[in-house]
């Protein structure tokens, strides 16, 4: 099963907690490159969602009755989510984060292999879910690190947000209200240290290449194709890089180019 990527996921939490621990509490007000969003809303957001998948673990029929009041309105209802949590004083909302992903963590590493869990989406197996919140802490850690100017890492554990990233191709095009292509795309992608993640036939015509943080990157849809090191080869993996995206949902706003930004920032 998952146990690897649970401990991934661990790390993964750890490393942003470090970035805000030691935050000064007015820093937590400090905006994100996510409009509207401070720091203090990130943190939130994935306390919020770290809870709600407990709950969908340990109380399956308590998470289907909140995810059918979520269904109505869940873009309004996560956003409601992060907004109350950022209100707390920042201790609080660490606590709260800190307590609310070792109550997952402890969830899942009990679960039995084969068991599946309702979500807001498809049914998740352990392995997804702990996949889906690694994916998530390491694209919200993003935008905290943006804020705050830092730049982290990248390590062996983002992997996981590109096999997400491969994974969801046809769910991007069907969001972006697009068919999907019917043939398979080959994905080669440079690891941080070096080696190469590939993904998908070795012979197939349609083709992306590039960095796996970039890949990654784009993928959260934190940064612009334009401000990213993946190319595409063939109509249809080009059309897929304009929507890849890891993660479930409407795809939200897209960052703008780094230039546009800049240009956007000094007027």
């Amino acid at each position: 099963m998952g146990k690897p990527v649970l401990e991934d996921l661990v790390e993964e939490s750890a490393q942003l907690d470090t970035l805000v621990a030691g935050l000064e509490p007015a820093a937590w007000r400090r905006p994100t490159p996510a409009r509207g969003w401070t720091i203090a809303h990130q943190i939130a957001h994935l306390a919020w969602t770290d809870r709600r998948a407990a709950l969908a673990v340990l109380d399956p029929d308590g998470f289907a009755s909140e995810a059918e009041v979520a269904a109505a309105s869940f873009d309004t209802y996560v956003d409601h989510g992060a907004r109350r949590g950022a209100e707390l004083p920042p201790g609080e909302l660490l606590a709260r984060w800190r307590d609310g992903r070792a109550r997952l963590h402890e969830a899942l590493a009990a679960q039995p292999d084969g068991v599946r869990f309702r979500w807001y989406g498809p049914p998740m197996s352990t392995a997804s879910m702990a996949t889906g919140r690694l994916m998530e802490t390491w694209a919200h850690g993003e935008d905290v690190a943006d804020a705050l100017g830092v730049r982290r890492e990248p390590t062996a554990r983002l992997w996981h947000v590109a096999r997400i990233g491969v994974r969801a191709r046809d769910f991007a095009f069907s969001v972006h209200g697009k068919p999907a292509p019917a043939e398979e795309f080959r994905v080669e992608l440079t690891a941080p240290d070096g080696s190469l993640w590939a993904f998908g036939p070795a012979d197939a015509a349609q083709r992306v290449t590039g960095t796996a943080l970039d890949f990654c990157l784009l993928a959260v849809r934190r940064r612009h194709r334009d401000d990213v090191d993946v190319h595409a080869e063939g109509t249809d993996a080009d059309a897929w890089l304009s929507v890849v995206q890891a993660f479930a949902g409407p795809p939200g706003e897209s960052r703008p180019p780094s230039g546009e930004a800049a240009a956007g920032a000094a007027g």
